[in-house]
């Protein structure tokens, strides 16, 4: 059952939503809840669940929910484009994590739904919870998601409430779009749920026209047990993550976009491209950039009062033009065009492995993003800091004014590399055109910003 659109509440606000009013670019956003009983999964008994990705799952029981949607969408049917996107919200921070307003859903004409699906998002950590229940218990009180084993089957409700089929005879969170596609769309935490989603459930039953894992670490989440955990309970001290199982052949599009850190990660499940699969990595990036950390702390700073620090030295290549590059093909792939252009990999030595980098420090192969291509400052996945949070944010170590000066003679021509750059980042599909002229703007600043600050040495290998 659907019921809203959901106003008034402590805030007067939803929870997470644009730190602009989205009526300014022509869009309109509306919060619904979605109640009902939800299917539990589990392994099927005797099933191998194994690196290959063929996973086998079971009807296990089922258990009542209530839960929120925040849906954008074009103020004018007209400029709709048929596909909808499904953002399963990460829960990682004992909040939610999700951005849909980037300018390929909003220039493009997409719909965007964010989906609370998880325990941790509706009700937080016990200790200090800042879930939606104890942000806004005015707004968000009734709503409840008993546990994580559920999840799985209320995206899919999610996906069905707003796809080609859904039922129209009561409240449509689409306003009668015409809806043609339904993109499922996780990034980190929720992107190991989402890989367990297309292993285990998508073969019962298609709900979705395709998936995007954004900065994915190669393994899937468990089917049973809620395992989001604290960032004080999560493992730090330098250890890397492993990839531990594939993704498996659907008949659907699955578009992996991952950063350098990720790349490492994946490195032992990495599999070859086809007409159903591809994996971008993108060298010299990280898990959260500067950019992503500006939005996040700004939108911290409005739901709960508290300005978060900024470390200084964090990675500076933004990710959302990559994505919005990897979205405008994942939309053409679902619609029976052909996949994303496929793209070289990061390279890797050695028997742990270790990113091969060049004289600058940044990571060989890969996605040439202008930032890695043109650099100003050596940006890696290397962190500052051995926490949690400083092993997913990188490094950024400015070249200074005398290397900028052997590399580039004046700030002029520089840019005019950084174009050069930008273009051929264009010509390989992996930025759009709509992305060149603010990286140029961005790129000057960098580049100021590189000479005024002391030079630092090259960061160690991890």
């Amino acid at each position: 059952m659907i019921s809203g659109p959901i106003t008034g509440g402590k805030h007067g606000w939803a929870f997470g939503r644009p730190l602009f009013d989205l009526a300014a670019r022509d869009y309109i956003e509306e919060e619904f809840f979605l109640a009902g009983e939800a299917l539990t999964y589990r392994p099927v008994a005797g099933a191998e669940w194994g690196r290959d990705g063929g996973w086998q799952a079971e009807r296990k029981g089922t258990v009542s929910f209530q839960t929120r949607i925040l849906v954008y969408r074009p103020a004018d049917p007209k400029r709709f484009n048929g596909t909808v996107v499904v953002c399963w919200n990460n829960v990682t921070a004992g909040y939610e994590l999700f951005h849909g307003e980037s300018p390929e859903i909003l220039e493009g004409g997409y719909a965007y739904v964010g989906a609370s699906v998880q325990r941790v998002g509706v009700h937080g950590f016990p200790a200090n919870p800042q879930g939606l229940v104890a942000w806004d218990p005015q707004r968000y009180g009734e709503l409840s998601v008993p546990t994580d084993d559920a999840s799985y089957d209320i995206y899919a409700q999610i996906g069905r409430a707003v796809g080609p089929s859904r039922d129209r005879s009561g409240i449509d969170p689409l306003a009668s779009l015409p809806v043609k596609r339904v993109i499922a769309l996780g990034a980190s935490q929720s992107a190991s749920r989402l890989a367990t989603y297309v292993n285990a459930i998508h073969p019962l039953g298609r709900v979705f026209d395709g998936f995007m894992l954004q900065i994915y670490f190669g393994l899937g989440a468990p089917l049973e047990g809620d395992t989001t955990i604290a960032p004080a309970e999560r493992p730090a001290g330098g250890r890397r993550l492993r990839g531990a199982n594939l993704i498996r052949e659907l008949d659907v599009p699955v578009l992996i976009v991952n950063s350098e850190l990720e790349a490492i990660a994946c490195h032992r499940v990495r599999q070859p491209d086809t007409d159903r699969f591809v994996t971008w990595e993108s060298a010299g990036t990280t898990h959260v950039p500067v950019q992503t950390q500006i939005v996040r702390n700004k939108k911290y700073e409005r739901e709960f009062g508290v300005v978060p620090a900024l470390p200084p030295s964090m990675n500076r290549i933004a990710l959302v033009p990559y994505y919005d590059a990897a979205l405008h093909h994942l939309n053409r792939w679902v619609d029976g065009d052909a996949p994303p252009p496929g793209q070289p990999l990061i390279e890797f030595s050695g028997e742990r492995p270790d990113v091969v980098r060049d004289e600058h420090g940044i990571a060989k192969g890969g996605i040439r993003l202008p930032q890695a291509d043109a650099p100003v400052a050596t940006n890696s996945s290397i962190p500052m800091s051995a926490d949690f949070s400083g092993s997913l944010r990188g490094s950024n170590h400015p070249f200074g004014a005398a290397k900028l000066d052997d590399l580039y003679g004046t700030e002029t021509k520089y840019l005019a590399r950084f174009e050069e750059a930008a273009r051929r980042a264009v010509e390989a599909g992996v930025m759009l055109a709509r992305d060149v002229a603010p990286a140029i703007e961005e790129a000057a600043q960098e580049y100021r910003r590189s000479r005024a600050m002391p030079a630092l040495p090259t960061p160690a290998p991890e």
